[in-house]
């Protein structure tokens, strides 16, 4: 009981925590006159992140790698094969590639380097800072590149400055991080207990309770796009969450506390992540996008991964 209450309010307070330092983060960037995408680039994109992150500093700190990895790798897994597929069923997922090959090509670059650093088998300092400074590099570009479209469409008055308002949201910003925080040190105990109780390795317990829980709010966030018929904002979260998760998460993690990568995790899940990706992509590349019965095969295969990691076969 005290397990499940652990994970339950853990859970609860990284939902909530982020959304509180999403919206204060985005709130001050508007009061003092930041543009929308860099908020939406930089703030929006490490706040929705910021479960994921500090559960994997936690769980790295508390010398629990399994979880720590685990966390980043299962959460990519979840994305596509859980999240788009879920998605998918609701409201086919169709666009051109061409609006979205930038950031296709990074997914990849960051799917590659994922690869690369679970195999090395173990991530420290340097390749952390390598991991961060790709995401940089894909933050300026992308930057770069939408302002050079806003100069060419001709940019609107600057906004005022609201100090008193910036001064309102940096608090917000601060108590959502201290609820994250908080939440992050109950969910990781929990799982540790569960992964105890059960008799399983916090390897399994990362990629699938630990993954699943902190990828809620993409989950609830993607639905709601979906029922919407909004697919297309669904596709844009999953992907740039997917490319935070493993330049920014794993890297600032590793350049905090190197990480030495669990062997189950190079002997199957990272390869079960880079075969989502590159399905993803060629589906989007050759078909346009996701149809339900694509979306349905995403399904089953997160139920056969999940699965088999239940009968063992992570071991």
């Amino acid at each position: 009981m005290i397990t499940f209450l652990l994970l339950l309010g853990g859970l609860v307070l990284l939902g909530v925590g982020g959304e509180i330092l999403v919206r204060g983060a985005v709130g001050a960037a508007r009061a003092v006159g930041v543009s929308p995408l860099l908020s939406g680039l930089v703030l929006v994109g490490f706040g929705t992140s910021t479960p994921e992150l500090v559960t994997s500093l936690t769980a790295a700190m508390r010398e629990a790698p399994g979880i720590a990895v685990g966390n980043v790798v299962g959460s990519n897994i979840a994305n596509i094969l859980l999240i788009l597929g879920v998605t998918g069923v609701i409201a086919p997922i169709m666009l051109k590639p061409s609006i979205i090959r930038r950031d296709m090509i990074a997914l990849a670059v960051a799917s590659a380097a994922g690869v690369v650093a679970v195999l090395a088998g173990f991530i420290d300092l340097w390749f952390g800072l390598v991991l961060v400074l790709l995401l940089v590099g894909y933050i300026v570009q992308a930057y770069l590149r939408e302002r050079r479209q806003e100069a060419a469409e001709g940019a609107g008055e600057p906004r005022p400055k609201d100090w008193r308002g910036m001064g309102i949201n940096v608090a917000l910003t601060a108590a959502g991080i201290a609820l994250t925080v908080g939440g992050a040190r109950m969910l990781v105990s929990g799982a540790i207990d569960l992964a105890e109780g059960l008799g399983v390795s916090d390897t399994v317990i990362g990629l699938t309770v630990v993954a699943v829980g902190t990828s809620l709010p993409e989950l609830v966030a993607c639905v709601v796009a979906a029922l919407r018929r909004h697919s297309d904002v669904a596709l844009g979260n999953v992907i740039g969450s997917n490319i935070y998760n493993i330049l920014g998460i794993l890297g600032v993690t590793a350049m905090v506390y190197p990480i030495r990568v669990p062997p189950e995790i190079a002997r199957l899940d990272i390869w079960v992540m880079a075969a989502a990706t590159v399905a993803l992509i060629a589906f989007m590349r050759t078909g346009g996008g996701l149809k339900r019965l694509e979306s349905a095969a995403f399904l089953m295969a997160y139920v056969a991964y999940v699965g088999f990691l239940a009968m063992g076969g992570a071991a």
